[in-house]
């Protein structure tokens, strides 16, 4: 099978951990070129412009973009304009507004846009889902924290409008919830804790209303020190499932499964996925997790907290 050809723009810390790493295995995609104003990619051309790129590369179908969502509006717009299918890394942009743009834009050039979130691929996030259905749920708790200085050291932007702080781990956790909950929920409650220095919020509590009645809140911390801890809990009338470790492993009332490649098989699956869409001419964008961090950003109660430095 011929291989199609993409580029990845955006050559940071993700792009070199996932992204290449699974282009150079993928039976579905050959990596044609690279954007990036830092980054390289050995082997391949690389471009500091994107409308560069796609002048000179008119071959390249697809473009996957890996840069931050505040510059990723231009880029996704250049090359949707061009023709191009277009893959977004996580969070899909930095509002809600701009992705509904680019959802339109995709459509009227007949091209694909999909808003990818790695974590849903986790090993036992479908797992969870089909034993949460039919049951009546009790308690659901998320829990999910980490070092920023672990996993994105020195990169302020994190930090600044747009960059989302500890939601830009925890939109990864609220991926999950939509993927797994049979029934809607919405935040009701939100208190987001401010470094006095920062523009985005270091940790944040979420409590959601559940149609049946049941008890939802999370608990989100980027400055935590320790393992990262990525769980969630769903206490159930016919029994308790844990889903740990980001989803690669799941915990039914003490019985565990757990995945051997960990969660090594979320970026293949995500590229397998966008493969299968360019067959059939289809886009995916599916905007509930990040709704759910719009709406606490907008009725979270701010407490500011100490400085944070890297």
């Amino acid at each position: 099978m011929t291989r199609r050809k993409i580029a990845l723009a955006g050559i940071g810390k993700i792009a070199t951990d996932q992204h290449i790493p699974t282009l150079a295995s993928s039976p579905d995609w050959e990596l044609a070129a690279a954007v990036s104003r830092h980054g390289r990619v050995e082997g391949v051309p690389n471009f500091t412009d994107m409308d560069e790129m796609l002048a000179a590369h008119p071959e390249v179908g697809t473009v996957s973009l890996c840069m931050p969502p505040v510059p990723r509006f231009a880029y996704a717009e250049a090359a949707l304009k061009a023709g191009r299918n277009v893959m977004l890394e996580k969070p899909p942009g930095a509002t809600l507004s701009e992705v509904h743009a680019l959802e339109n834009l995709a459509r009227e050039a007949g091209v694909v846009l999909y808003a990818t979130w790695h974590s849903r691929e986790a090993a036992f996030v479908a797992p969870a889902a089909a034993w949460l259905k039919g049951r009546r749920l009790k308690r659901f708790t998320v829990t999910w924290k980490e070092d920023v200085r672990k996993w994105h050291p020195g990169q302020d932007w994190v930090f600044e409008p747009g960059g989302m702080g500890v939601f830009d781990p925890g939109i990864n956790a609220l991926s999950i919830v939509t993927a797994i909950l049979p029934d809607p929920i919405h935040v009701t409650r939100a208190t987001l804790e401010m470094p006095e220095n920062r523009q985005t919020p270091i940790a944040a509590t979420l409590a959601f209303h559940h149609p049946q009645g049941a008890e939802v809140t999370a608990t989100m911390d980027w400055d935590h020190s320790g393992d990262d801890v990525w769980r969630i809990e769903a206490v159930t009338d016919g029994g308790t499932m844990t889903l740990d470790r980001g989803g690669a492993e799941m915990r039914i009332d003490g019985s565990v499964q757990s995945a051997g490649d960990g969660l090594h098989g979320e970026y293949p699956r995500l590229y397998a996925q966008m493969a299968r869409l360019v067959e059939d001419g289809r886009s995916d964008v599916d905007l509930s997790p990040a709704r759910h961090v719009w709406d606490a950003m907008t009725l979270g109660r701010r407490k500011i907290v100490a400085p944070f430095h890297w």
